[in-house]
């Protein structure tokens, strides 16, 4: 795994689950409440229930995911919860929250870090890069597109190709 340097003895854990939390922009609730039976690791498909009313999706795993999920559930075995204690049950999202703003500080990011900064930071690559609104939508699994807008609002190349001769 690469990028901040994760501390403690769940240090694959914890950037395992920082990794699929900005990969597939879910919210803390739903990461604690990710299992097993709703990841595919053969066929590479991730089962997405969403929160809030939201549309529920399968998303793709690539490698890096699919590799550290793997290694993850050998450590963990014998739980339902991808992301798990030692004592098998889901973690909290109050441990989730610690765990993230203690990556950021980590990290030395000059501002706070939450949790829901990773599902923006989702949100924003795939507009970034060029993505369609409707299919970060339901990525996203957002009900009302106006949600979704926000990304797309601020993408920086969003008419790069209007107008080509």
């Amino acid at each position: 795994m690469t990028g901040a340097k994760s501390v403690g003895r769940h240090k694959h854990r914890d950037a395992t689950l920082i990794l699929i939390a900005y990969r597939h922009g879910f919210r803390v609730s739903e990461l604690v409440s990710l299992r097993w039976d709703q990841v595919d690791l053969k066929q590479g498909k991730l089962h997405v229930n969403r929160l809030k009313n939201g549309s529920p999706s399968v998303h793709p795993l690539r490698g890096p995911e699919i590799r550290a999920l793997r290694r993850l559930q050998r450590d963990y075995q014998h739980s339902p919860y991808v992301f798990s204690t030692e004592r098998k049950g889901p973690l909290t999202t109050s441990t989730v929250r610690k765990l993230i703003t203690r990556a950021g500080n980590n990290a030395g990011l000059p501002f706070p870090v939450h949790p829901h900064m990773l599902r923006h930071a989702c949100g924003y690559k795939l507009a970034n890069e060029g993505q369609d609104t409707r299919a970060i939508q339901h990525y996203l699994g957002h009900r009302n597109i106006t949600h979704t807008c926000r990304y797309t609002d601020l993408a920086t190349n969003r008419f790069e190709n209007f107008w080509r001769d």
